[in-house]
């Protein structure tokens, strides 16, 4: 197993050691797991589902004009 040494910050440290605790594990543990869910089990070149992929049923099932995201007079006070 290879080693590696990365810095965080104190708050994400101490998060880290609380995790650990509770669920008994260690932190290099936790940290295996972090990584495990954040790169994918999936074998190298398949790629995860992008978020399109996951959402496609739902795309066309709002009823709304369809420059609702691109003209002006839909942004006016978006955001305030």
């Amino acid at each position: 197993m290879t080693t590696v040494t990365l810095k965080m910050p104190d708050d994400m440290a101490n998060g880290l050691a609380l995790l650990a605790t509770r669920r008994r594990a260690s932190r290099s543990e936790i940290l295996r797991q972090a990584l495990k869910r954040y790169i994918g089990d999936d074998a190298p070149g398949d790629a995860a589902p992008s978020a399109f992929d996951r959402l496609a049923s739902l795309s066309g099932s709002v009823q709304g004009p369809a420059d609702l995201s691109a003209h002006p007079r839909h942004l006016k006070g978006y955001g305030k």
